[in-house]
């Protein structure tokens, strides 16, 4: 049996209107099968190597395997077609802000670095949150497809909330409204914290918030539920660090139920503790300088470390440590218990009005000034402790403290207790003062930010304890010194009393003889902060304490 077939070179060439009518020729026009090529069917297996075929395999498919953002965004606008071209644009931006290493998908470490330097008023604990948010089930990476969906699902919930914290329906949420929703969320603030938000998300200057302002902000905050919401303006953007807080923590009733407040409380001592441990060696220095430092006997740094190592080794500049490490739980825990109960009699005497924040710190020094009351043996043995010689604690702390006991009475106990009483007031003003203060003016200086970043914050903490430090040394270096009067044979004959160590101080040494031993508490600033501020955010959320 043979076949014939027309040679595939009669279509090649020429264009194609060419080839249709070419096509059209050969299937109208009567078949001459003078020049056809006769195939064998039993040999076609020859022929077909022979074949030029219509097609090659190198053919281009039909569905590319990648798409662009672009295509992808226009894609998704034609599905909704309320999504305008500006939206388009503003959708591709953001997710090129959050796509970091620009490789097409937004994935945790992207988010959590962009969380971290652009938008710092969202805590980077977020980000896991945050992309369960926003991807697919099936895939650990967002697509240009699930951001546009979750922008477009959160922005229309966050336009849900503006509403009900909307209550005159004016189109903007100022001060009063941001209080009186907090305070049907069940938390109580102040006109200035309620302000505080405010400026936050307030981005035109007019001290109120429309909704493309609330919408921006909140964008990236994995919730839409309000109780959340809330919490997360209090604990988020009223921030008040530093490595010896004076005003503790306010804690809402529901906070309280849920044990927030204990975790709180944890997580703080295991930051201090470590804070405190690990910048021990220069609290020994500024002791022992603070003591024996005058104007005829000049002792540096570096002179009094090579003195304390030649006495007592490395470890020598650990002593005291311990039992100033001992003495956080019980000074924290009285002091929150003092604090929460002074501002319920303030509150009451106000009549259930929220605390201002003179009457916030009034509170905290006060619960201050009581824990220091309850804890002040202890730090008159840290004192003690630190200045001992070798083998002066053989027999054990309390053998140590009783023979204090024996040889000066109870009274010994509470050497140096009004200098460090009246310490606490000018170092808590001092320090929430310029802290507040230096916030204030970054973000009216750097407006593209609208919450300072973690290092500013540090910064910020740093500048106003170094502050708060120079305003309270002088108290604390006398109190170290009516501390350690008894053991110290080189102020044995110095005055008694607090005002006769300023004067015998200030005639014998001059003004600069009020700060001995400042050099390595300056040192000491950054290094305590820095390991306190990190240490309770990781011990935080070990605990799964919700704040930050």
């Amino acid at each position: 049996m043979s076949v014939a077939v027309e040679s595939p070179s009669a279509l090649q060439g020429g264009s194609i209107l060419e080839k249709k009518q070419g096509l059209c020729e050969l299937r109208d026009k009567p078949k001459d099968f003078t020049n056809s090529e006769y195939i064998d069917l039993k040999n076609i297996g020859e022929h077909a190597r022979t074949v030029q075929p219509f097609k090659t395999s190198k053919h281009q498919p039909l569905i590319q395997g990648s798409v662009s953002k672009e295509a992808a965004i226009a894609t998704h606008a034609a599905l909704h077609l309320h999504l305008t071209p500006e939206k388009e644009k503003k959708i591709r931006e953001m997710y090129d802000r959050l796509d970091a290493d620009n490789d097409g998908n937004i994935d945790i470490r992207d988010l959590t670095q962009a969380l971290a330097s652009q938008t710092p008023h969202i805590p980077t604990a977020m980000a896991p949150k945050l992309l369960a948010r926003m991807k697919s089930e099936d895939s650990d990476r967002v697509t240009i497809a699930d951001f546009t969906n979750y922008v477009l699902a959160h922005e229309a919930r966050l336009a849900e909330v503006f509403d009900q914290i909307d209550s005159n329906r004016d189109g903007e949420v100022d001060m009063s409204e941001i209080k009186s929703y907090c305070k049907e969320m069940g938390v109580n603030l102040d006109d200035q914290k309620a302000m505080s938000i405010v400026k936050k998300m307030d981005q035109s200057g007019s001290s109120s918030v429309n909704l493309n302002e609330f919408q921006d902000f909140m964008l990236l905050y994995p919730s839409t539920d309000m109780r959340e919401m809330v919490d997360f303006w209090r604990h988020n953007l009223i921030i008040d660090i530093g490595e010896d807080g004076q005003v503790p923590e306010d804690f809402t009733p529901q906070e309280l139920q849920s044990g927030v407040w204990w975790r709180h409380l944890v997580a703080g001592g295991v930051a201090g503790a470590m804070s405190r441990t690990c910048t021990a060696p220069f609290d020994r220095i500024k002791v022992y300088l603070q003591v024996n430092s005058t104007k005829t006997n000049k002792l540096g740094v570096v002179s009094c470390v090579h003195l304390l190592h030649a006495e007592g080794g490395i470890k020598s500049f650990w002593r005291g440590n311990g039992i100033n490490v001992i003495k956080i739980a019980p000074e924290s825990a009285m002091k929150f218990m003092s604090y929460d109960q002074i501002k319920r009699w303030i509150q009451e005497y106000k009549g259930g009005a929220e605390l201002t924040t003179i009457e916030r710190l009034f509170a905290g020094s006060s619960a201050g000034a009581i824990s220091q009351t309850a804890i002040y043996p202890m730090e008159v043995m840290k004192t003690r402790l630190a200045l001992r010689r070798t083998g002066q604690l053989d027999k054990g702390m309390f053998h140590f403290a009783h023979k204090m006991y024996m040889k000066e009475g109870i009274k010994c106990f509470y050497k140096g207790y009004i200098p460090n009483l009246l310490g606490i007031i000018p170092y808590a003003g001092i320090d929430l003062t310029i802290y507040e203060t230096l916030k204030s003016l970054y973000t009216k200086y750097y407006t593209e930010h609208t919450e300072p970043g973690v290092l500013a914050l540090l910064a910020c903490g740093t500048c106003s304890s170094t502050c708060g430090q120079l305003a309270s040394y002088p108290l604390a270096l006398v109190r170290t010194r009516l501390q350690a009067r008894a053991i110290s044979p080189k102020n044995s004959t110095q005055p008694d009393t607090m005002v006769g160590q300023f004067k015998h101080i200030l005639q014998n040494e001059g003004f600069t003889g009020l700060y001995r031993g400042i050099t390595p508490n300056f040192m000491k600033v950054i290094p305590a902060v820095s390991i306190s501020y990190v240490v309770y955010e990781k011990v935080r959320k070990q605990l799964g304490a919700t704040m930050s």
